[in-house]
């Protein structure tokens, strides 16, 4: 089953995004309650302690927590969806807004990869899928889309393939800016990864 999680973050209508297909649950963290009337999608259940959705009116049930509490309303989501028996997470608006809330996003989207969950990460114009040794990433990307590999860790033995500046098994340092915009020529885009793990993105032209 796959459940999008709508968090706070920027979203914008792409023919990608549209492209998506239709969620088994809708879970809403939140202010990322915003997002389901321009994704034209039901909220099965809204989620958080509503300090950042005034005014914002949806026709879901909800689930109150504390803003004192140990978790993200974003991780009081996964967690539902995972109880509910989700095996696909979808963080929709994941991109903008606080850094601080944008990067825990990403870095538990990696942590839930290296627990055996399928997940990743989109704003519509930007997208990320977390990238574990064994496991490649794989996707099909129109020609100039900006692409990059942001090491989570040390990488070892990193090869991407279907860019303008291709790798094979490069050892790359955690936080390295090598592999920071790249270039996707058309086509499919393969990245692999003997150790480490990382996050793939791709941010489409304005």
């Amino acid at each position: 089953m796959t459940a999008w999680i709508l968090v706070g973050g920027r979203l914008i209508r792409t023919p990608a995004l549209a492209q998506l297909p239709a969620p088994e649950l809708v879970i809403a963290a939140d202010g990322g309650a915003r997002h389901a009337a321009a994704l034209g999608v039901a909220v099965d259940v809204w989620v958080g302690d509503f300090d950042s959705s005034a005014g914002l009116t949806l026709e879901a049930p909800r689930e109150v927590h504390p803003a004192a509490k140990d978790e993200t309303d974003a991780e009081l989501a996964v967690k539902m969806a995972l109880e509910r028996g989700a095996g696909e997470l979808v963080f929709v608006g994941a991109f903008g807004g606080r850094f601080d809330h944008a990067a825990a996003l990403m870095l538990g989207a990696v942590r839930l990869a290296r627990e055996g969950q399928r997940v990743f990460l989109t704003s519509g114009d930007e997208w990320a899928w977390p990238l574990l040794a064994g496991v490649p990433v794989v996707q099909e990307l129109p020609a100039g889309v900006t692409l990059s590999v942001v090491a989570c860790a040390d990488l070892v033995g990193l090869s991407l393939g279907g860019v303008r500046w291709p790798l094979a098994g490069a050892n790359v340092p955690l936080g390295s800016g090598w592999t920071i915009s790249n270039e996707t020529l058309g086509g499919l885009v393969r990245a692999e990864v003997q150790g480490g793990y990382a996050l793939v993105t791709a941010l489409t032209p304005a």
